[in-house]
């Protein structure tokens, strides 16, 4: 990653091992070809995605046994993509998102490190609509309501790519925004299931984070 300091990591989600490059701390940023200028992205916010989270760790720790058989799945503001990895790792039919331009090179770098098959990953602006990326029976995501406004940005997004009958499972550190998108996806006609965790591993309880589970049936 040309630019770039980086720290290579080794996760244990489940009984699955992953090996990861990330950014090697917040600092890192280098946009001499403009790519952070084009996607209006500060430099402040520039490295976000290169590094491991505590919510991404709990949505790929879920899908290291989550239940996938025949299932398309769709990962939303990936970042590092644990969760895809880990999909993959166990054979699943998984496509990556993020609105990050180098989150896509940071993906194909890490299947390669852990003898993965490419795994698809598109740019994905979550207020632009994508007709051509399909309908998927499962669509997960970690930490994407970050901000107030991301739940009504994303219960379109879920509208047009969840199939009739899907499951949403997102991981949420607790940031005070998930009771907005829990009303908006029951309209949409899901049940809605929250399974508190910790967010480190020496968190008291109660736990201040969510695994949000959302289903609907045909």
């Amino acid at each position: 990653m040309t630019g770039y300091s980086t720290r290579e990591l080794a996760l244990r989600f489940g009984a699955l091992d992953l090996h990861i490059r990330a950014l090697a701390d917040l600092q890192q940023y280098d946009d001499a070809d403009g790519r952070a200028e084009r996607a209006g992205i500060s430099s402040a916010q520039w490295s976000l995605f290169g590094h491991v989270w505590p919510a991404g760790c709990m949505l790929a720790d879920a899908m290291s046994t989550w239940p996938v058989d025949g299932k398309r799945v769709l990962e939303l503001g990936c970042g590092l993509a644990l969760a895809s990895l880990v999909l993959k790792l166990r054979g699943a039919d998984v496509t990556a998102t993020d609105y990050h331009p180098l989150s896509g090179d940071f993906l194909a770098d890490n299947a390669a490190r852990n003898g993965l098959p490419p795994i698809p990953w598109r740019r994905l602006d979550w207020s632009v609509p994508d007709d051509d990326l399909g309908r998927f029976d499962l669509i997960i995501g970690s930490d994407i309501l970050y901000e107030r406004g991301h739940a009504a940005l994303l219960a379109p997004v879920f509208e047009r790519h969840a199939k009739d009958a899907a499951e949403i499972v997102l991981a949420d550190p607790g940031r005070g925004n998930s009771a907005l998108m829990n009303r908006a996806l029951v309209a949409q006609g899901y049940v809605v299931d929250e399974r508190r965790g910790p967010m480190t591993a020496d968190e008291p309880p109660p736990h201040r984070g969510r695994l949000l589970v959302y289903r609907r049936t045909d």
